[in-house]
């Protein structure tokens, strides 16, 4: 498992460096397919003195990647509330591989509409082709950020656990089932939706 420490706006002492990948090296534990781990040390110049200490860490899996970041007042408690956020994504990644391989009774039976999802509520939310606000429209707002990433293949399930795993409101993907770009996005009502290109 290769492991990254890095500063941004900081710099990383030998001390934090060495307890940084002590610490990491154990998701090994909880995972064999993690290639690349990735741990960031944030100062904050602009947030309270019991945030200012941010660690994110991402972990690199074969066909996912974790990511999960903490404030604190010290990077060591940052470090230790991210590690504990990013162990239990993992076991849980871990758990619904265990699920698959081993399925247990299900409500998901063929023609019922749930197109054998693991997670309740997940189901409908694909079946309904309806797009949704997402928010108040801002006529001002500007686009400040741009970030460009791989779409890994992967079919509306994966995509779920990712969404799911990552904290976010969507999760842009190349459907496998498809080839077709895809976004799957939370609903206000805690469901998922999905949107897919048609051609």
């Amino acid at each position: 498992m290769d492991i990254v420490v890095r500063g941004k706006n900081r710099s990383v002492s030998a001390r934090l460096d060495e307890v940084a990948r002590e610490k990491v090296a154990r998701i090994a534990k909880f995972t064999h397919d993690a290639g690349r781990v990735e741990v960031d040390f944030v100062e904050q110049q602009h947030r309270r003195i019991d945030e200012s200490q941010l660690c994110e860490i991402t972990v690199h899996l074969k066909k996912h990647f974790v990511k999960a970041h903490a404030c604190a007042t010290e990077p060591e408690a940052a470090l230790d509330l991210a590690v504990d956020k990013i162990g239990h994504q993992v076991a849980r990644i871990k758990d619904k591989r265990v699920s698959r391989l081993h399925p247990r009774r299900r409500h998901d039976t063929p023609g019922n509409g749930s197109g054998g999802f693991d997670e309740g509520g997940v189901a409908g939310a694909l079946d309904d082709g309806i797009l949704e606000a997402l928010g108040d429209e801002t006529p001002d707002a500007r686009i400040v950020k741009t970030k460009r990433f791989t779409a890994k293949p992967m079919d509306p399930g994966e995509a779920a656990l990712q969404l799911q795993l990552l904290g976010h409101d969507f999760y842009l993907f190349t459907n496998s089932e498809t080839g077709r770009a895809a976004v799957l996005y939370r609903r206000h009502d805690g469901d998922l939706g999905l949107i897919e290109t048609s051609g």
